[in-house]
């Protein structure tokens, strides 16, 4: 069958023009696409080859800062303000009855955990007018330290120190251990109760058994009590428990070796190792190898939820990097040759992530750095005892900063504001965090200005805090007192703080609530004290025990206490 013939007859190009036009149309198609992919490979050039001569030019530029801040070493007005313990007249004139029997102790967790519960533990055995057994120390915890009290603090200090509260005995009577350890009865509080619940609870079992044993006992006492007992617990936690003599020597001469290479120093509880990582649940960039070891290490804590690394550093959740620690110190106005001495356990990527903070402090010094191996030897294989040894140079250092709010970043907190609010510096993560993933888009002197700017109230002041709010142990403020001449001054600041504009009123920049906290008055002391009683009024009382019911010795606030058990001993 015949083909139909096309109506149009279609134009032919001779065979030579055919192929010079399959040639001509690939090289306009070469042309098309490389005019339209410019901009993209331009575009993908810039972002590799851009931001390095970004973040170089910012890290170039650190360190160039003309305004420093005021108060670099010391704390505003701290002069004002002093550490007073000192039980009131009605305190000294309760007479002394005879003892309701023996309260034993075991205090939990790593070194400062432990001394939160060693310093209730005084506290609970005054209300319960116990004769306390020196407190053991729990050896099951996440360090699995295997020390004692007389390992650790001076134990004949600690009992003639607290003898005119609580009678302390190192050991029971020989002639009635066997029968009182027959009759005691163990058992577990729950977290911050109220002294109504020790005295309707635990003092009818003393005084029915005779002795009464309180286990996991950290953080097991009420936050606010009244001045008297805040201020025995002051006693004990800042006269009474003082380390042993090997321990006290040997921070003290790794203090000496700081300052005789610098007048001043910095000491940083950088709290970067892995299972802090871990257990806050940031991601800090490492890919699937972070995921992996991190996630490994999270499944040892079984009520340990997943969270979202995002909102958790959103929310202020997540320590600081090394890098991201000096990088604030530089921008408050901590110079390269600043001396720094980093308290911490094994860092998580090791020197990888440490040489930057290196970088901006070359000056960069650790015990084991400061003294030999055979310095540290009997204290090495006891996690504890190396914590105190590095709790000895963080307290007695110029500027204490700590990356997380743990235990001894708590502790320390307390005690050098109770010691004359020695500069102490909480970074503000919630702010910081923010700030950090975008200093690349800024200037360092914009950056620094607003590093400075988040800082504000987190600076370890005299009054940031107002009473009652964070834990007592942090915030001590029953047991500090104004000098006489303070309300004067204070009232002449606060006219002058109200003259002086605020810039960032001006520009608008901040939010109502940050403007109150740049301009919040200092108020008196028996004001804040009345304000911490008003608190006090508003807090639930727990539901007294009925006949026959018993405690709970496993009732527990399982999140708080994984919270507090994951921290190391500091």
């Amino acid at each position: 069958m015949a083909r139909p013939r096309n109506r149009i007859r279609s134009f032919q190009f001779p065979a030579i023009s055919s192929l010079a036009l399959v040639f001509g149309s690939a090289l306009i198609a070469l042309a098309v696409l490389s005019v339209m992919s410019g901009p993209f490979l331009d575009n993908e050039k810039s972002q590799q080859s851009s931001i390095q001569p970004v973040k170089q030019a910012f890290l170039e530029s650190i360190g160039q800062l003309g305004a420093k801040l005021e108060h670099v070493w010391d704390s505003e007005n701290a002069e004002l303000y002093y550490g007073c313990s000192e039980p009131s007249e009605k305190y000294l004139s309760q007479s002394s009855v005879e003892s309701n029997g023996y309260l034993f102790i075991v205090a939990s967790g790593g070194l400062n955990q432990q001394r939160t519960g060693i310093t209730d533990s005084i506290a609970v055995a005054r209300l319960l007018n116990a004769t306390l057994v020196v407190p053991e120390l729990d050896h099951r915890s996440y360090w699995k330290d295997p020390s004692n009290f007389s390992d650790i603090f001076d134990i004949d200090w600690f009992i003639s120190s607290v003898a005119p509260d609580v009678k302390v005995i190192k050991e029971l009577p020989p002639g009635s251990k066997k029968f009182i350890s027959k009759q005691m009865s163990s058992l577990r509080v729950p977290r911050k109760v109220t002294p109504h619940y020790y005295l309707t609870r635990i003092l009818p079992i003393l005084k029915r058994t005779q002795s009464v044993r309180l286990t996991k006992f950290d953080y097991r006492l009420a936050n606010k009590l009244d001045p008297d007992m805040q201020k025995l617990r002051c006693r004990t936690n800042y006269k009474a428990l003082r380390f042993t003599q090997p321990i006290q020597e040997m921070g003290q001469e790794l203090v000496n070796r700081m300052r005789t290479k610098t007048g001043q120093y910095i000491a940083l509880h950088l709290r970067y190792e892995s299972d802090m990582l871990a257990f806050s649940n940031c991601y800090y960039g490492g890919g699937d190898k972070e995921r992996r070891e991190l996630g490994a290490i999270r499944k040892r804590w079984k009520t340990l939820h997943y969270r979202n690394p995002d909102r958790e550093r959103r929310n202020g959740k997540c320590p600081l990097t090394p890098e991201e620690v000096g990088l604030m110190l530089r921008a408050l106005g901590y110079g390269k040759d600043t001396y720094l001495y980093v308290a911490s356990g094994e860092i998580y990527n090791g020197e990888a992530s440490l040489a930057p903070l290196k970088a901006l402090f070359p000056n960069f010094f650790t015990k084991d750095t400061l003294a030999t191996k055979e310095e540290l030897k009997p204290f090495a294989k006891f996690s504890s005892r190396m914590a105190a040894v590095d709790y000895v140079v963080c307290s007695q250092s110029d500027v204490f900063v700590a990356n997380n709010n743990g235990n001894m970043a708590r502790i320390l907190a307390g005690e050098r504001r109770f010691n004359g609010h020695k500069r102490t510096i909480r970074p503000n993560a919630k702010k910081l965090g923010t700030l950090f993933p975008a200093r690349h888009t800024m200037s360092w002197e914009d950056f620094a200005d607003k590093v400075r700017e988040f800082q504000k109230g987190f600076m370890g002041n005299p009054m940031e805090m107002r009473a009652g709010r964070g834990e007592f142990h942090e915030n001590p403020a029953a047991c500090i007192c104004e000098k006489p001449d303070a309300r004067e001054k204070i009232k002449r600041m606060n006219e002058q703080h109200e003259k002086r504009p605020s810039k960032y009123m001006e520009i608008g920049k901040l939010e109502e609530e940050d403007n109150l906290k740049l301009h919040d008055p200092i108020i008196p002391v028996e004001d804040r004290l009345n304000e911490e009683a008003e608190d006090d009024a508003e807090d639930e009382e727990l539901p007294l025990v009925t006949d026959g019911e018993q405690l709970n010795p496993n009732e527990v606030d399982t999140n708080e206490e994984l919270l507090l058990e994951s921290e190391d001993p500091d």
